[in-house]
């Protein structure tokens, strides 16, 4: 049976977190100043509540995995990607569709890619889950936007210190090729292209949580992708072990509807959505007064 509790905290990084200038520093390069690539608002305060959860129940945290958002600069939901029909670029937060770039309003900056491209987007909209949606670069890997929020990162390096183990980290979202916002697997699974299929390491280990805390951003998109995978494919079932902790994510902004949504139809299969607080007085062996 399992007994442990796991803390599972999706793309806690950077690029995704409304940071304030002080915590942003400098680019020692171009002597540029950092600013996150698409800031969630309330993303900043969401990690450093998570993050005091983190230092004030380590000892009972027995499981802690973090989900890292991972692209290369050439990616399919990068800006650099796609042209429009006058051959300009196109700009963040532009939607395509399969019909859009057949019509020529859109289409790849590498002329040669037009078949792949058009089979991902008619395999994308067949499962009616998103259509395409161009985002700023964010969390190119190696950069300062893909690092974790640094509150999150102190916390995590106390719990390993704590616990004589590491962080367990899941990269996600390296394939140019397709959307990646759950952490079990992309939003068309390649089949040449293994870490972008189902994660059955990362289901069998979370697997093993009898407590199944989940934090991170943004609500709207890979929080919500990721639990809803977890809810299909997790191999015990039981989505009322699963808690989404709702004072430690928030959505993309423009996107408040979609986490409302999210959040009743998890609500609907038994997952339960707690504050901070509320998951501390659940969590094992955790002594509350009153």
């Amino acid at each position: 049976m399992p007994t442990a509790t796991h803390l599972l905290v999706i793309d806690p990084q950077n690029d995704f977190c409304d940071l304030p200038a002080d915590w942003c520093g400098t680019d020692p390069a171009t002597g540029a100043a950092h600013a996150p690539a698409l800031p969630v608002p309330g993303a900043h305060d969401d990690m450093r509540r998570l993050a005091a959860f983190i230092d004030r129940h380590r000892g009972a945290i027995d499981e802690l995995t973090v989900t890292l958002d991972s692209h290369h600069r050439h990616d399919i939901a990068h800006p650099g990607f796609w042209r429009g029909r006058d051959g300009a670029a196109v700009p963040p937060f532009t939607t395509i569709t399969a019909a859009q770039v057949r019509a020529g309003d859109f289409a790849p900056a590498e002329p040669t890619t037009t078949a792949r491209v058009l089979a991902y987007l008619d395999a994308l909209e067949a499962r009616g889950r998103y259509t395409l949606m161009v985002w700023p670069v964010h969390c190119q890997l190696g950069s300062w936007g893909h690092a974790v929020h640094p509150a999150v990162q102190a916390a995590c390096s106390a719990w390993e210190d704590a616990h004589g183990r590491p962080v367990q980290h899941v990269i996600k979202g390296c394939s140019p090729w397709t959307e990646h916002y759950s952490a079990v697997q992309a939003e068309v699974p390649l089949d040449d292209d293994p870490d972008t299929q189902l994660n059955q390491a990362l289901l069998q280990r979370l697997d093993g949580a009898a407590l199944l805390l989940i934090a991170g951003e943004a609500g709207s998109h890979c929080v919500k992708a990721s639990t809803e995978h977890l809810v299909q494919h997790l191999p015990g079932g039981h989505p009322e072990r699963l808690v989404l902790l709702t004072d430690a994510i928030s959505p993309v902004a423009g996107f408040e509807a979609a986490q409302a949504g999210f959040l009743a139809a998890m609500r609907a299969h038994g997952v339960r959505t707690l504050s901070l607080d509320e998951a501390a007085r659940a969590l094992p062996g955790v002594a509350h007064a009153g």
